[in-house]
């Protein structure tokens, strides 16, 4: 079997599960029962065809590998999980469209991601309260540069040797990331060198001001750094033993140099935060919970350091300038209109995309299927790195391509972090319901527990979705967003030319009130994508509403206070 150019090897795992050879577009003497063990000779027999390999198994990926190395083969192999997702389940019988669907999926060829440069020198501020702090510092002595830093300290025994200083103060302030934090320290002091029963501090100041490459906080306090935390910043409650050692295991290992993954592409000519000191859109600075996007005169600068790629500012920026690169928006559509497609055209019908993570959603799938009563034939899983990272370009995609229901999956989650996402299914849900779709087509499952999750994809409607569309996912996030709702549009039930969106949708028109414009064109020189223009040839102002991202950067300008967004 090959897809994409590429050998398709699937095995029933010893006969767990049921392969639908038509489905699937092969033989049956293409499959295997046992292909990690007993059918082994046909992965080395593919490896020596010297075409890249795609098989439908993840559990025995190691043994897979160990053999591919131990043939010398520098064929790559993309493994993909079809048993859990698929096989495993109530439904397996029934799943074979979704097989085919998770093959093709696999069979594409994803673009490499960039990557940021991090170095430490194992130099770390351990912040605490107590001996327990101290303690901790003893364990990892050995491995990196420790100071100890108490806030507010009760007696602390003073140590028989000085191995590490052990100082007083309360961090006022953190900022930074692994291999350059910068801390400044009020009531600091260091202890007397005579100190006997305890340690004695000498006289305390303000403002100390230090730097290292790692934070560990075990003060039980709020967080240093806000959000998703940050690169370096380790923190532990000292009332959980399991906690602390995994803390002490985490820390000894950041030494050396890192490659951290390039979250956000920033654009910062498409951007519409600013013109003229007029305040437009501020969208990613609303949503960032980390801190990393900062006002910069017209636009905004995002700290690759800083950010750790919840893609938040990626889903709600309407102009592009914010793209979220694990991976890019068109690559990450071209994955959903495969698998929609080859869902479909291997017979599936109402299908239902599962948005869920790889760190937290992907176990939960997984446990469905060994445990439970495996995900419904219908229901599509498609991980991403985060799912606040989804914006209206996948949606409005996700439709066009048949989808009937989106879900995402998200757990453990704080709910602040959600809001974005939220903001994002509102705008989509307007859309669609206005075109015909009905309501309550897109939802999310918030959950800790797989029987939940599996109860709540059975109890999904069964509906038809709109026509489907087979368009290619090309150009940036704003285009294909225009280009993904144009087809939605062609497609949808009852498509009509004109919606209301909720307030803060990417979309949008002005309006002005003609008697009081002056058409002193202060609108059009501060428009920053030109949705507002003139005329050459006669007095008037010309509109694009295509262009408009609704930024309120012309009504913040315009002297006569008249237009307004709509």
């Amino acid at each position: 079997m090959e897809l994409n150019g590429k050998t398709v090897l699937v095995c029933a795992c010893e006969g767990t599960m049921a392969l639908d050879h038509e489905r699937l577009g092969c033989a049956k003497s293409e499959s295997a029962t046992q292909l990690c063990r007993a059918e082994m000779g046909r992965f080395t027999r593919a490896l020596e065809a010297g075409r890249p390999i795609v098989l439908g198994c993840t559990q025995e990926a190691p043994v897979f590998e160990e053999a591919r190395l131990d043939a010398g083969s520098p064929v790559p192999v993309t493994y993909v999980n079809i048993r859990e997702r698929a096989g495993w389940s109530d439904e397996g019988r029934a799943a074979g469209p979704k097989m085919a669907a998770l093959l093709a999926e696999a069979a594409l060829d994803l673009p490499t991601i960039q990557t940021v440069p991090l170095k430490s020198e194992g130099v770390a501020l351990i912040y605490g309260r107590d001996e327990r702090a101290i303690e901790v510092a003893q364990q990892l002595k050995d491995r990196l540069d420790i100071t100890v830093l108490l806030t507010r300290p009760g007696e602390i025994l003073p140590p028989r040797q000085t191995e590490f200083p052990v100082l007083k103060g309360t961090i006022r302030s953190a900022r930074g990331h692994l291999g350059a934090f910068e801390v400044e320290v009020d009531d600091y002091a260091a202890p007397l060198p005579s100190s006997r029963g305890s340690l004695v501090f000498d006289l305390a100041r303000n403002g100390a001001k230090s730097t290292c490459d790692i934070v560990i906080d075990l003060s039980g306090g709020a967080p240093l750094f806000p959000g998703h935390g940050r690169d370096g910043y380790l923190r532990a409650d000292l009332n959980s033993v399991p906690a602390v050692a995994a803390l002490v295991l985490k820390a000894g290992d950041l030494v050396g140099e890192f490659d951290k993954p390039r979250f956000v592409d920033y654009r910062a000519e498409l951007c519409a935060h600013s013109r003229s000191k007029r305040t437009g859109c501020v969208r990613c600075l609303e949503v960032c919970p980390t801190g990393a996007i900062t006002p910069a005169g017209d636009h905004v600068a995002i700290d690759p350091y800083v950010c750790m790629g919840c893609g938040s500012c990626s889903a709600v920026c309407p102009t592009g300038a914010a793209t979220y690169a694990l991976p890019k928006p068109a690559p990450l559509v071209d994955r959903l209109r495969t698998l929609l497609l080859a869902y479909q055209d291997a017979g599936g019908a109402m299908p239902v995309i599962l948005v869920h993570d790889g760190e937290h959603g992907a176990p939960f799938v997984e446990l469905l299927g060994r445990h439970g009563a495996g995900l419904p034939a219908r229901v599509l899983p498609f991980t991403v790195t985060e799912v606040t990272q989804i914006g209206l370009d996948f949606l409005g995609a996700a439709f066009a391509y048949g989808a009937a229901e989106v879900r995402f999956l998200v757990t453990g989650r704080r709910r602040d972090d959600l809001a974005p996402l939220a903001r994002v299914i509102d705008y989509a849900d307007a859309i669609l319901a206005g075109l015909g779709f009905g309501p309550g087509r897109i939802g999310v499952i918030d959950t800790d527990d797989p029987d939940v999750l599996g109860e709540a994809l059975r109890q999904i409607e069964a509906r038809d979705g709109g026509a489907t569309r087979r368009f290619a996912a090309i150009g940036d996030k704003r285009g294909l967003t225009r280009l993904a709702l144009s087809e939605l549009h062609a497609g949808a039930p009852a498509p009509v030319d004109l919606l209301a969106l909720p307030a803060g949708a990417p979309f949008g028109r002005i309006e002005v009130k003609t008697d009081g414009c002056t058409l002193c064109l202060s609108c059009v020189a501060a428009c920053p994508t030109a949705a507002i223009q003139d005329n050459p040839d006669k007095p008037a102002l010309l509109f694009l509403e295509d262009a408009c991202v609704q930024c309120g950067i012309c009504a913040n300008t315009c002297p006569e206070s008249v237009i307004s967004l709509e």
